[in-house]
C-alpha cells in the first residue's frame, strides 16, 4: 500500500476510520516556516459535519503536533500530525461486515488485502482519513498565502442547482474561507441544502461539482509530458475519496468550441502579460501562464444509503440485500471542498519546491 504523494515536499497519510486515530507526517518543509494552529482548526472545522447535511458522527478533530514544530515554526524535520477517533461505534457494522456496499472499496479492498483490511468504517479507504489531510493542508496554505499565492473551492453544482460564476476571483476566494457551506449564491446555497436534505429523508444520497481557483500563480511552473501542472493535479485530486473527475479551464465544453473561441489571445500590460480569456485554465503546455488556475472536480453521490440495494457477500459469494446502517453523510460536496484546498496547496508547494528550492517558501 502506497500511502505517499509528492517529490521535494510529501505527504503520508496513515490509520483508519475506527481505529485509536489517523495522521499524516509531512516532509520537505523548509525550516521558519509559521504553524498556526488556529487557522488549522477553522480549517478542520469546515470539513467536519455540519447539521442535517451531515452524518451524525462527530469527532472534534483535536488534533497533536508531535513533532517539525518548535515555538510556532517548522524546523526542518518532518512534521507529525496525530488525529484521535473518539466518536467511533463500529458496532453498527457489525451485521454488513461481508457486505459488499455497492460502489465503495469493500469488495476491492477484501481482494487486495487478502481479508486483513480493517472494514470498520471503510477503514483507511474511508473519507475520515481526510482530516489528516487537511491539517497538513493548513500549514501548506498559511505559507503559500504569505507568497500571494490563495486557493478557493466552492459548490458549482448540486443536486441540478448551480452556483454564480466567479467574479473577482480574489474576493470570491477571501468569502469562501469563511462560508461553512462554500456557494456565493445565498439562494443558490438555500435551495442546494434542502436538496441534500431530501436525498437524506428518501434514504439517499447526491454527488456535485466542485470548482476550484488559484489566483497568484507565476508563469511557469510545471512540466510538459508526465509532470504537467494538469498531470499531477488530476493524480493528487483522483485521490480524495468520490472525485470521479477533473477537467481544467473550460473543460469538456471546450470541444464545443471553435478555435477561435477556444483560443486564449494574450495582451501585455504594465510589462506582464494577461490572456483575455481563461478556457485553459491558466495552463498552457501544462505549464502555468500566470492566469488563475481552475480546475472543476466530480463528486460522486455518497455509495453509503440507507435504501435497500443488491450485492453479495464477499466472503461466501452469496447473493445478498443491503440497506446499510450506521452514521453516514447523505452528500460529502460541502466537507470534500476544503480537501480539495488542501490537496491543491500540496502539489502547488511542491511544483514550487520544485522550481526554485524547498527553502523558498519560508524566505
Amino acid at each position: 500500500m502506497k500511502n505517499t504523494f509528492g517529490s521535494k515536499i510529501t505527504l503520508t497519510i496513515f490509520g483508519e476510520s475506527h481505529g485509536n486515530a489517523i495522521g499524516c507526517v509531512l516532509d520537505g518543509i523548509a525550516p521558519g516556516i509559521c504553524v498556526d494552529e488556529e487557522y488549522i482548526k477553522a480549517l478542520l472545522s469546515l470539513r467536519r459535519p455540519a447539521g442535517a447535511i451531515s452524518t451524525s458522527r462527530r469527532e472534534a478533530d483535536e488534533f497533536v503536533i508531535e513533532s517539525g514544530v518548535f515555538n510556532g515554526y517548522t524546523t526542518g524535520t518532518p512534521i507529525c500530525i496525530v488525529i484521535p477517533n473518539k466518536d467511533t461505534r463500529s458496532g453498527d457494522y457489525g451485521e454488513m461486515a461481508h457486505l459488499a456496499r455497492p460502489s465503495h472499496a469493500d469488495y476491492t479492498a477484501n481482494v487486495k488485502y487478502r481479508g486483513f483490511q480493517d472494514h470498520r468504517g471503510g477503514g483507511h479507504f474511508s473519507g475520515r482519513i481526510t482530516a489528516a489531510v487537511v491539517a497538513a493542508g493548513g500549514i501548506l496554505l498559511k505559507a503559500l498565502e504569505a507568497k500571494g499565492i490563495t486557493v478557493g473551492t466552492h459548490i458549482k453544482r448540486c443536486g441540478g442547482i448551480s452556483d454564480r460564476e466567479f467574479g473577482d476571483i480574489g474576493a470570491d476566494i477571501k468569502t469562501l474561507s469563511t462560508l461553512p457551506f462554500a456557494v456565493l449564491d445565498e439562494n443558490a446555497s438555500v435551495a442546494m441544502q434542502d436538496k441534500i436534505l431530501s436525498a437524506r429523508s428518501s434514504g439517499d444520497s447526491l454527488g456535485g461539482v466542485l470548482e476550484t481557483a488559484v489566483v497568484g500563480l507565476e508563469a511557469g511552473l510545471g512540466e510538459p509530458w508526465f509532470d504537467s501542472v494538469e498531470s499531477l493535479l488530476s493524480h493528487a485530486l483522483f485521490s480524495v475519496p468520490a472525485v470521479k473527475g477533473v477537467e481544467f479551464g473550460a473543460g469538456f465544453a471546450i470541444t464545443e468550441m471553435l478555435g477561435s473561441q477556444a483560443n486564449d489571445p494574450f495582451f501585455a500590460k504594465d510589462g506582464s502579460v494577461f490572456t483575455s480569456t481563461n478556457n485553459s485554465g491558466g495552463i498552457n503546455g501544462g505549464i502555468t501562464n500566470g492566469m488563475p488556475v481552475i480546475f472543476r472536480c466530480a463528486i460522486r453521490p455518497t455509495p453509503t444509503i440507507s435504501r435497500e440495494q443488491n450485492t453479495v457477500d464477499y466472503i461466501t459469494k452469496e447473493n445478498k440485500t443491503l440497506a446499510a446502517a450506521g452514521r453516514h453523510d447523505p452528500c460529502i460536496v460541502h466537507r470534500a471542498r476544503i480537501v480539495v484546498d488542501c490537496i491543491t496547496a500540496l502539489v502547488l508547494a511542491d511544483l514550487l519546491a520544485e522550481r526554485h528550492g524547498t527553502d523558498w517558501l519560508a524566505l
